[in-house]
């Protein structure tokens, strides 16, 4: 949306004056008498320009001898502001700003400062311009973009509070509160330190602050049990922005994902004599688990010997339901607790040898 600030008296350009980026030199109706430069005779000077311009004109040229320093701004809402518009050429004796604040007063002089104590305007185009008898007016269009950072960010589950369950699909959203321009910015949702996707905003077209959502899919495993997701706001304001740009982020959310009952072990078993039958059944909450041999409740053997071979049952019963899991035990004889200890006694009677050898 563009506004037009023009100076008491002075009619509004016809839009085909500034259809192009090229200068152009039309003669006006005279400005008013208080900022008619002084001369011998009353001369006849053109009106400045609206600041309804085409956005290539950012820059003087060949014709329109004017210089912005600096070329581009980019401020905070409510921060100073100050640039200078300059005319390198003689013949050009009338400077002047169309500014919709603190627009300071045409000169005679080669340059002239605009000055903000305070930036209230989210939409401001500041526009300088220069006259001349012979050559008519030219004017240059000052980029200026005003910014400001989230008030607050906040992340939580759409529709969804308490425990999740694996493999169901929950929606994250994050909500970014008056920001702007919301065009500008970037908001990242994590999982702990692991970027789970990136957005930017959809509304356009407003330069004042709003407040945008966004949201994101997961489908959550048992891995995600007691991880953190949390999002952030980064406004991308470029190279004339801040050299750290602002950036906001949400509370974080410990996340509780229930699963199981799970079997962590292979149906297919081989542990060594001596050594223990390990096989667990996880799940959140644990499930309660039992096992079973040939019909029988049973403890796992946490010696094995060959004896032990055959067919277990776990029988889980937990929050989420009940499971069955069968474990074919096989033993192989070797290194276990008690044939590693008959390894090392043969080992040390070989060492003793070879030192009696010597």
């Amino acid at each position: 949306m563009t506004n037009t600030f023009l100076a008491a008296g002075m009619p509004t350009p016809t839009p085909e004056r500034y259809s192009t980026s090229s200068p152009v030199f039309t003669p006006a109706p005279p400005l008013p008498s208080q900022i008619r430069p002084p001369s011998p005779s009353p001369t006849i000077l053109p009106s400045p320009p609206s600041p309804s311009l085409s956005e290539s004109e950012t820059t003087g040229d060949v014709g329109c001898p004017l210089t912005l320093s600096p070329s581009t701004l980019v401020v905070r809402f409510g921060d100073p502001v100050t640039a200078n518009c300059s005319v390198s050429r003689i013949g050009f004796s009338f400077l002047g700003w169309v500014v919709s604040l603190a627009a300071p007063d045409p000169t005679m002089d080669r340059f002239l400062v605009w000055r903000v104590d305070r930036m209230t305007d989210w939409s401001i185009r500041p526009t300088c311009y220069a006259l001349s008898d012979q050559a008519g007016q030219c004017d240059i269009h000052l980029p200026l973009t005003v910014y400001k950072p989230p008030d607050n960010v906040s992340i939580s589950f759409v529709n969804h509070t308490g425990p999740m369950f694996e493999g169901q699909q929950y929606t994250l959203q994050c909500t970014v509160e008056d920001v702007a321009p919301v065009e500008n910015l970037t908001v990242t949702f994590y999982r702990g330190r692991t970027v789970l996707g990136q957005q930017q905003s959809n509304i356009n077209d407003t330069k004042k602050p709003v407040t945008d959502i966004f949201s994101l899919n997961i489908t959550p495993s048992k891995e995600d049990d007691g991880v953190q997701y949390w999002c952030e706001a980064k406004l991308e304001l470029g190279p004339d922005g801040p050299q750290l740009p602002p950036v906001v982020t949400s509370q974080k959310i410990t996340t509780t994902v229930l699963f199981g009952p799970q079997l962590v072990c292979p149906t297919e078993l081989q542990v060594r004599e001596g050594e223990r039958l390990s096989c667990e059944v996880r799940g959140n909450p644990q499930p309660l688990v039992t096992w079973f041999r040939d019909g029988q409740v049973v403890a796992l053997p946490t010696h094995s010997s060959r004896t032990d071979a055959g067919k277990y049952t776990a029988f889980a019963e937990g929050h989420l339901g009940q499971r069955n899991f069968t474990v074919e035990v096989v033993v192989l004889p070797g290194s276990g607790t008690t044939n590693s200890c008959n390894e090392h006694f043969l080992l040390a009677v070989l060492l003793i040898q070879m030192i009696n050898w010597l």
